[in-house]
Parts: structure tokens; C-alpha cells; sequence
């Protein structure tokens, strides 16, 4: 039975959820039983992306990334891949119409870390916009049900949200980034001269960019505002200890959220959601 596939197919794809993020998979349970399982699938294939350009070192990243395009359109127009990562994508993409324009312009951004690129601002906001702000616009499109109006009401806010957590992403990885995979994602950054003022500015970005986002999820449906909410706190207490180092701590080391402190922040966030705070 197809039905058995299918199954197997969702519960790959949230078992490489887990193995790869504690912050989302606990975001994604606080989602609504009914959409939990598109976002895993999302969340999967956008991993599964990212695995080629980032770890596969020794391979040809570059054939297996034109690899997983054709297999991604093949899967979309057959509506069926016996990859059981993008078969659960693909079934996501057609029960909420996705654009595909977003998943091509993701797959841009994955294939511009294969190369040694010059992140003036302009390319810069290029990559960002792939490589995470039209991830959130596809979980919106999931959170939004098929509502088009409140989707494009929305969508400023999924944008903001993206970009934060990439720059947050940037500044956390920033010595791996650097040193294993020889990249700077910010525009016109010299690593030789990384202090503290220039990090000061980027965070500012990043602080405005986590105000107007929480705007857009105060207006979520209910279905998925608690889950956005928490990986927003996590996030959140992600970027409060990045702040507290200092420039050359960050290139030295990586900065973590311990699972305990996991932990209360989805408590203290849960009660802030239940009383309406929010």
C-alpha cells in the first residue's frame, strides 16, 4: 500500500528534523498535529540541501546538487520519488501549492555556496532570500492553508523572521564558516578586521529584523503560532549570548544553547502564550 510509503516518507524526513535541530523539532511540536508533519518535510529537504554543499566534502557536491534538482522536478511533475525525503516534500508542495519559484530560488542560493563568491550587498541579500527567507514563506504557505489574502499579509513577517535566524546562523558559525569552509556571508567583511564595532551593526539588523517579525507572528492562525513563537524564543536566547561576546570570541568559538536551557525557554514561553501575553 502506497499509504505505508507515505508514512515512511513523513517520519524520515522528522527523524532528520531531530537529528539535526533540538530548537525546530520542539518548535514543530508545539505546531498543530495536522501540520506538523509538512513542516518536517520541508525542514528535511531544505537539510538535505544544505548537506550537499556543507558536508559532502570528497564528493561532487556539484553533480550531486544538479542531482537532487532534476530528482526534485522529476518528483514534482510525477508526483512521486522513491526518495522518501522528497517524496514527503513533494507531497507537502501539491496539498498547499508551494511555489516552485521558491523552491528554485532555495536550490540558487545552495548552489552559490559551491563556489568562492564575493558577497557585495546586493548578492548578499540574494543568497539570504534563498536560503531562508523563502523557507519560511514555504512553511507559511502551510501555516496559511490555502488563505492567499492572509499569506501575502504575512509574508514581510516570514521574511524578517528568515533573514534573522540566517544572520543569527551566520554569526554563529562564523568560525566554521571561515577556517573549514573558507566563507564570509557578510557583505564586504575582511576577517582580518572583524571587531567589535562592525559585529555591533549586524546585530543591530538582526534586533530590528526580530521586532517586525514578532508582529507578523502575533497574527498567525493559532494552529501554528505557538510553534513560531517558541523557535523564535530559542532563537532569541540564541542571539542574547552571541551579543554578550565579544568579536573575537565568536571566530574562536561556537556559541550553544545547552538543552536545559532549552527547556525553560519553552516553559517561560509556554506561559507567556497561555496568558495571553503574546
Amino acid at each position: 500500500m502506497k499509504k505505508l510509503f507515505d508514512e515512511l516518507a513523513y517520519e524520515v524526513s522528522k527523524k532528520t528534523t531531530e537529528k539535526y535541530s533540538t530548537s525546530f523539532s520542539l518548535g514543530i511540536l508545539a505546531l498543530k498535529p495536522s501540520i506538523r508533519d509538512s513542516i518536517y518535510a520541508i525542514y528535511g529537504y531544505v537539510r538535505l540541501a544544505d548537506e550537499i554543499v556543507d558536508s559532502f566534502h570528497g564528493y561532487d557536491r556539484q553533480r550531486l546538487l544538479g542531482r537532487l534538482y532534476l530528482e526534485t522536478s522529476y518528483a514534482l511533475e510525477e508526483h512521486i520519488s522513491l526518495n522518501p525525503i522528497l517524496q514527503s516534500f513533494q507531497e507537502t508542495v501539491h496539498k498547499y501549492n508551494i511555489d516552485i519559484d521558491l523552491i528554485r530560488q532555495f536550490l540558487h542560493s545552495m548552489k552559490m555556496d559551491l563556489n568562492e563568491v564575493d558577497y557585495n550587498s546586493e548578492r548578499y541579500k540574494e543568497y539570504i532570500y534563498g536560503s531562508a527567507e523563502v523557507v519560511g514563506l514555504m512553511c507559511l504557505q502551510v501555516f496559511t492553508e490555502g488563505d492567499k489574502q492572509h499569506y501575502e499579509e504575512l509574508k514581510p513577517y516570514a521574511m524578517k523572521l528568515g533573514s534573522a535566524f540566517q544572520k543569527i546562523n551566520f554569526l554563529r558559525d562564523l568560525k566554521d564558516d571561515y577556517h573549514v569552509l573558507g566563507r564570509t556571508y557578510f557583505p564586504n567583511l575582511d576577517m582580518a578586521v572583524f571587531d567589535n564595532a562592525l559585529k555591533t551593526q549586524i546585530e543591530d539588523e538582526i534586533h530590528n529584523e526580530f521586532k517586525e517579525a514578532l508582529l507578523g507572528i502575533k497574527k498567525l492562525p493559532a494552529s501554528a503560532k505557538f510553534g513560531v513563537y517558541l523557535a523564535y524564543k530559542y532563537y532569541l536566547s540564541l542571539f542574547a549570548k552571541i551579543r554578550k561576546k565579544s568579536s573575537k570570541e565568536i571566530l574562536e568559538n561556537r556559541i550553544r544553547v545547552p538543552n536545559m536551557e532549552k527547556a525553560y525557554v519553552a516553559l517561560k514561553s509556554y506561559l507567556r502564550y497561555k496568558t495571553a501575553y503574546l
